[in-house]
């Protein structure tokens, strides 16, 4: 798989971000088991993102996908006040939906930390790296795997 990741502009979130911040960071993945089922879920993350201003907790996002058409991999990196504002997010109606669309359409994979500080820079670098280090590890899981840094 390709080491190439390409990521979305960042998209703000209602709580405004500040440098001694402590943050909680979330990066997901879904491979689908075929192409095409790419380009939906791709849209379904996008529906997501225009409202991203309105999700409780959140400091922001990025989208990213791969450019490798036969395996693509999509996702995104997510940025949180606290993990109890990215488990209300994941346990939301319009959240739930999506999942409960794609399950069997491919493989997800997600990891989850905390930072001592607000630093997007810093956390983009380390969620490439673990995109890059997923897609290089084989086959995905086809449960969710909890890295935890």
């Amino acid at each position: 798989m390709t080491a190439t990741v390409w990521f979305a502009p960042w998209q703000d979130g209602p709580v405004p971000g500040a440098p001694e911040r402590q943050v909680v960071v979330s990066v997901t993945q879904f491979a689908p088991h075929r192409p095409w089922a790419a380009v939906g879920v791709g849209l379904a993350g996008l529906a997501l993102r225009r409202n991203w201003r309105q999700v409780e907790g959140a400091l922001g996002l990025w989208l990213w996908t791969t450019p490798d058409l036969l395996r693509p991999r999509s996702g995104s990196v997510t940025l949180w006040r606290h993990e109890d504002d990215l488990g209300n997010f994941v346990a939301s109606p319009e959240h739930r939906r999506i999942v409960r669309a794609y399950r069997d359409r491919g493989a997800l994979r997600s990891a989850t930390w905390r930072t001592d500080r607000f630093d997007p820079e810093a956390v983009q670098r380390a969620a490439r790296s673990l995109i890059v280090r997923w897609g290089t590890s084989g086959a995905p899981s086809t449960v969710t795997d909890s890295d935890r840094f």
